[in-house]
């Protein structure tokens, strides 16, 4: 029995909170495994059947890295754990593989340590199947070892005595956009609005999904919308954030088109300010240019500072270092 169940543990990150708070409905997570995990285990299992286990398996090593979710499918005759470690970062860590070995060992640890000794001594005590899996959602390729063996040095000529597993990988950007589309789910949409985009094209992502979305209940609408909060929106400027919450939290499933149009204006009126302000700087800069020009001509004919000064409006700090480059 795994402790602190039901107990939540805060996240390390928006990234993590939008993933965990997702995960932690059991819905979502089988429509995880049974939309991307083509094996024929994994149609037997009932959401019926599994439990959130909230509880943090931090290693001193990795404790900046970790971020977990984990699972028990518990049945008449089967109890599995499913461990999915969250690699929510631009680039690949190497080490993963072992990183999922000592938090396999640390789960079946704990299991043996809760077992009473009687029952752990038995021919009959066997330790649970623990499925461990990566989400990654980085930009790049994920490079890293599939399998445990391949972190072993000349692994290949022991292959049939050493460990060895290997995980599932759930690769956010490497699914398309016309497969996520057509798995027509909560975990779908969300890896689609998680993959790499600028801002302004989120709207066309979730036109896309607006027929996915309006079938959606009440609460997986929720999980949409908080996902949007804590991942979509900080990605934004500051000022258009509170605008965004409120688009949000006034949105439901029946009114998707509404929502899709609010957020849509709220775009291009960001849009149309970073376009403004952009003009701004260039015709400031521009400006700014042509005084330095001005003053450099001026110091060339040997007027006296104060008089450049009056002239261009630049401080005397940035005349004196102009005169320095000309004296050079």
């Amino acid at each position: 029995m795994l402790e602190n169940e039901g107990q939540p543990r805060p996240p390390h990150h928006s990234h993590d909170k939008g993933y965990r708070q997702l995960l932690a409905d059991k819905r979502v997570f089988l429509a995880l495994l049974k939309t991307f995990v083509r094996e024929d285990w994994v149609e037997a299992i009932d959401a019926d059947d599994l439990i959130l286990v909230n509880k943090s398996y931090v290693l001193q090593d990795f404790s900046e890295k970790e971020a977990d979710v984990v699972y028990r499918l518990k049945t008449r005759d089967r109890h599995v754990i499913f461990y999915v470690l969250l690699e929510l970062q631009s680039t690949v860590d190497y080490l993963i593989p072992f990183r999922l070995l000592l938090y396999m060992v640390e789960i079946w640890r704990e299991i043996y340590n809760n077992t009473p000794q009687h029952e752990r001594e038995s021919k009959h005590f066997r330790l649970p199947p623990i499925i461990p899996a990566v989400l990654y959602n980085g930009a790049g390729s994920w490079t890293a070892a599939l399998s445990f063996k391949e972190m072993l040095d000349s692994y290949q000529d022991f292959s049939g005595h050493l460990l060895d597993f290997r995980y599932l990988l759930f690769d956010v950007n490497r699914y398309s956009e016309e497969e996520l589309v057509r798995a027509a789910n909560l975990i779908a949409g969300v890896f689609l609005l998680d993959q790499k985009m600028r801002p302004e094209e989120l709207v066309g992502r979730l036109q896309k999904l607006a027929g996915i979305l309006r079938r959606l209940t009440p609460d997986e609408f929720r999980h949409i919308t908080s996902w949007l909060k804590n991942v979509v929106k900080p990605r934004m400027p500051e000022g258009f954030r509170e605008k965004v919450d409120r688009i949000l939290d006034a949105s439901n499933p029946w009114e998707v088109e509404r929502m899709i149009y609010n957020l849509e204006l709220t775009l291009e009126e960001m849009q149309r300010q970073a376009l403004l302000k952009g003009k701004m700087e260039g015709k400031l800069e521009g400006e700014l240019k042509g005084k330095r020009e001005v003053a450099r001509n001026l110091l060339l004919l040997k007027v006296d500072i104060e008089t450049i000064i009056k002239a261009t409006g630049l401080a005397p700090e940035e005349i004196n270092a102009l005169k320095k480059q000309l004296q050079q």
